[in-house]
């Protein structure tokens, strides 16, 4: 699962996205989509029409590479949930800007799962202190029901005296 529990005092819950495809595969995929690409460049070597079809070969690789590094960096989602007192924490960590949280006293924190009304199936949000806060938007629908069953055991525990 692209989520994990941990027993520490502090940090209970880091979700990340799932990786398919690691850096090795990545440099795989790059060069084998060069290589097979530059098969039908070996019959117009030293004719003009070589350097029409190079740039079209450079543009696919180039593109693909980008295309990777982009999903590579899109990846780089960090999810935290922890507990500090009485309080719950969830720090979203996304690539591209300042961390941001939301704190509610873990006694008043809701754990919903929205059927219909979200922007995606399965839309599972924690909700408390005046405000709804989605979790795990990353993670495949079927992911964020099992989540969703974990985290309504977890508060179940720890909101009994």
């Amino acid at each position: 699962m692209p989520y994990a529990w941990t027993p520490e005092a502090e940090t209970i819950l880091t979700l990340r996205p799932h990786r398919s495809l690691p850096r090795r595969g990545f440099a795989a995929v790059v060069l084998l989509t060069f290589l097979f690409g530059s098969l039908p460049l070996f019959g117009v070597l030293g004719t003009v029409y070589l350097w029409g079809i190079l740039p079209f070969l450079l543009a696919v690789v180039g593109g693909l590479w980008w295309g990777l590094e982009r999903s590579y960096r899109d990846g780089e989602i960090l999810e935290t949930l922890r507990r500090s007192g009485d309080d719950l924490i969830l720090r979203h960590h996304a690539p591209d800007g300042p961390p941001l949280d939301w704190r509610c006293n873990i006694y008043w924190v809701r754990a919903q799962l929205h059927e219909t009304g979200g922007p995606v199936p399965g839309y599972l949000t924690l909700s408390g202190n005046g405000r709804e806060v989605e979790i795990g938007r990353f993670l495949s629908e079927e992911e964020r029901r099992r989540l969703f069953g974990e985290l309504l055991a977890y508060l179940g525990r720890n909101r009994s005296p």
